[in-house]
């Protein structure tokens, strides 16, 4: 069950800290271990750095240290982003020592704890996929003994599992190629508007199996935060959540749902939407610009990305590859090279990913990427606008987010942080079909 939770029109930093403590004092009392010696905290990476994750954790951290004197480990719970740089974990974490932050690898740093059966994907995917989802694991999580184990997330709209954090911490955060492959390949196959912004996708649900029949012995919790927008088009907390069950997150994913899901009568026909430099670097993660709007866009309409930091198409060098060989495809066609492309079969993360870039041919996604060139953009599907000309033409300093009508007349609606929300025509919202319970 949910431990407490605090909502508000707005709850502040210093109440938030209050509300860390909180959470620590009664994880000690609830997990019965009142004495904390080792401590893992499991924060996102630096692509949700805007959700004030960086400085909670570095909050516990020394909560932990100074008054537990325990001894604490931090691994921020990448997938297969690209680990961060020690001035990242600076930037991010603050006065955590670097030798204290440890990155997850994905292909060589997992173990195997067990399997979701295919009978079970297949009926949570309602016959679409069969497969079973084997559930490979950052080996540093479920060897070594810990006391206390600390989830710390952002709950917001998300094309995989409906709304991100909770147990997305570790089977995506922490999880191998193969739990990365077999779980991305089922969402993508299922149909990613089918997933944004529901409680409960298939892949959800495999999740939730998989933690309760493998993860049970972990002494864990999870710290959840909700944000929504002021009137500047700034994001503030609204929702803090702490608990170590399905309900917490469901809680938490409902302020999500009634506050970040902005809903039009009539779908959008330009939307112009902004990555941060210091958070998004690659297509992979950019793309959430695509993931968040693609339920607004109108049939012929532009989605215009400016992403001065991106400079890359994949985290990791093989993903880069895929991109470039195949650029982003719609389902139907990545569908029929899976079937007998070997490099797509062997990262089928990053062939789903493929799939979830693409506008499926009803929209224009116009790239504004900061070390990209016009030739690349293009090669992969995408039209190309020079980064310099976006952001003099579209100034992000002077856009309101919202509705934007230029001095030249033209109309646009302007999203200052994508990866915060979700943005749909609400006949793309209905009548959209429900995951099956397994």
């Amino acid at each position: 069950m949910t431990w407490f939770h605090q909502t508000a029109a707005l709850i502040s930093r210093p109440e938030i800290e209050t509300l860390l403590d909180t959470a620590v004092d009664q994880a000690k009392q609830r997990l019965g271990t009142p004495q904390v010696r080792r401590a893992l905290l499991l924060p996102p990476d630096i692509t949700r750095a805007h959700a004030g994750v960086g400085w909670m954790t570095e909050h516990l951290y020394h909560r932990l240290t100074d008054q537990e004197g325990a001894e604490v480990h931090v691994i921020p719970t990448l997938g297969q982003h690209v680990p961060h740089t020690p001035q990242d974990n600076r930037w991010m974490f603050g006065t955590i020592p670097e030798e204290r932050i440890h990155a997850h690898d994905w292909k060589n740093g997992v173990v195997n704890v067990g399997t979701v059966p295919a009978d079970l994907v297949k009926k949570a995917t309602g016959g679409v996929v069969d497969w079973d989802m084997p559930i490979d694991l950052n080996t540093q999580l479920m060897t070594e003994d810990w006391d206390l184990i600390i989830n710390v997330g952002h709950v917001v709209p998300h094309e995989v599992l409906g709304f991100a954090n909770h147990n997305k911490n570790y089977f995506i955060g922490l999880g191998g190629k193969r739990t990365l492959g077999a779980a991305h390949m089922a969402s993508a196959t299922y149909g990613i508007e089918n997933n944004l912004g529901n409680l409960l996708t298939p892949v959800r649900r495999c999740f939730n199996w998989a933690e309760n029949h493998f993860l049970g012995r972990l002494p864990d919790m999870y710290i959840q935060v909700v944000m929504n927008y002021d009137d500047q088009g700034k994001l503030f907390h609204t929702g803090f959540f702490v608990g170590d069950d399905l309900t917490t997150y469901l809680e938490a994913a409902r302020l999500s749902r009634e506050q970040n899901i902005t809903v039009f009568d009539q779908p959008i026909h330009k939307v112009v939407a902004v990555m941060q430099a210091d958070e998004f670097r690659a297509t992979w993660t950019a793309n959430k610009a695509i993931y968040r709007t693609r339920m607004a866009m109108a049939d012929g309409g532009e989605l215009l990305i400016i992403a001065p930091g991106v400079i890359r198409f994949g985290e990791q060098p093989e993903v880069d590859a895929l991109i470039r060989k195949y650029g982003y495809l719609s389902k139907d066609e990545v569908l029929a090279l899976y079937a007998h492309e070997a490099d797509m079969q062997d990262i089928p993360h990053g062939t789903a990913h493929l799939v979830h870039g693409s506008s499926e041919g009803r929209f224009t996604v116009t790239y504004a990427p900061g070390g990209l060139t016009q030739e690349e953009i293009e090669s992969v599907g995408y039209g190309y606008m020079d980064v310099q000309e976006a952001l003099a033409r579209y100034n992000p300093e002077t856009m309101n987010d919202g509705w934007n009508t230029m001095p030249d007349g033209e109309r646009v609606f302007f999203i200052s942080t994508p990866s915060a929300g979700l943005w749909a025509w609400k006949d793309r919202l209905e009548g959209r079909p429900e995951s099956v319970e397994i």
